[in-house]
């Protein structure tokens, strides 16, 4: 089934709040409610449900930090429906819509370095490891799409 990234809305917010995933990934996923209301009530927020075909089974979420920095905040597919390559689609058709924010320099994203699948999965679609972040809890990998170094683009 076709993979796509879908707005949140009145008719599909409360299947997106109902998707979760297993109890051993549980401590790497905030809450898709949360996330919502987070995005309610935050500029530079903007959130997607991930649909195969009509069916919501995933949620993405990013905040614009500067006007040269997008960061994904929430990536998740349903314990249903992992293993179907699902996520690997919806993260590409995130960051190619991402890349069309005009002034975008990096895109950046924090995982747990416990996270046994995080670090190979992200660096298929780019992204470089460069530390944890500044409260010292997730790793920090981004990719640049610029030919800035990441200390000369945290500088803008």
């Amino acid at each position: 089934m076709r993979t796509s990234l879908q707005p949140i809305t009145q008719n599909n917010y409360e299947a997106v709040c109902d998707l979760d995933v297993a109890e051993a990934q549980q401590e790497y996923v905030a809450c898709n409610m949360w996330s919502l209301v987070e995005a309610q009530f935050n500029s530079g927020y903007e959130t997607r449900a991930i649909y195969t075909g009509e069916k919501p089974v995933g949620f993405l979420m990013w905040v614009k930090e500067s006007r040269e920095k997008i960061s994904i905040w929430r990536f998740m597919v349903d314990q249903k429906q992992q293993g179907k390559g699902i996520g690997r689609a919806a993260l590409q058709l995130a960051l190619q819509e991402i890349r069309q924010t005009p002034n975008i320099e990096q895109i950046e994203i924090c995982y747990n370095p416990k996270n046994p699948v995080a670090k190979d999965f992200y660096s298929n679609f780019g992204f470089t490891e460069v530390g944890m972040d500044k409260d010292n809890e997730d790793m920090l990998a981004i990719i640049n799409l610029t030919n800035k170094t990441p200390e000369e683009a945290d500088a803008i």
